[in-house]
C-alpha cells in the first residue's frame, strides 16, 4: 500500500479529477456501439477509480456514481 498526504486544496482537486474521469467512463459505457470486451475493461477501470474517489468524497457525492450491478452496471 502506498500512502500520500494532500493539502485541502490538493484533495479537492484530486476529487475533481476523479469525478471527471468517472463521468467520462459513464458516458463511454452508455455508448452501445462499444463491444463487450471494451465495456468490460472500462467497467473494471471504473471500479478502481470509484474506490479511489470513495476515499475523498462525501457520501452524498459518492452516491451519484454508484452503479447498479443487477442491470449490468448501468445507471
Amino acid at each position: 500500500m502506498l500512502g500520500m498526504m494532500f493539502s485541502e486544496m490538493e484533495c479537492k482537486e484530486f476529487g475533481y479529477v476523479l469525478r471527471k474521469e468517472l463521468d467520462e467512463m459513464l458516458f463511454d459505457l452508455s455508448d452501445k456501439r462499444l463491444d463487450k470486451d471494451m465495456r468490460k475493461a472500462i467497467s473494471k477501470r471504473y471500479q478502481t477509480i470509484f474506490q479511489m474517489y470513495a476515499r475523498v468524497a462525501p457520501a452524498k457525492e459518492l452516491s451519484k456514481y454508484v452503479r447498479d450491478k443487477r442491470h449490468g452496471g448501468e445507471r
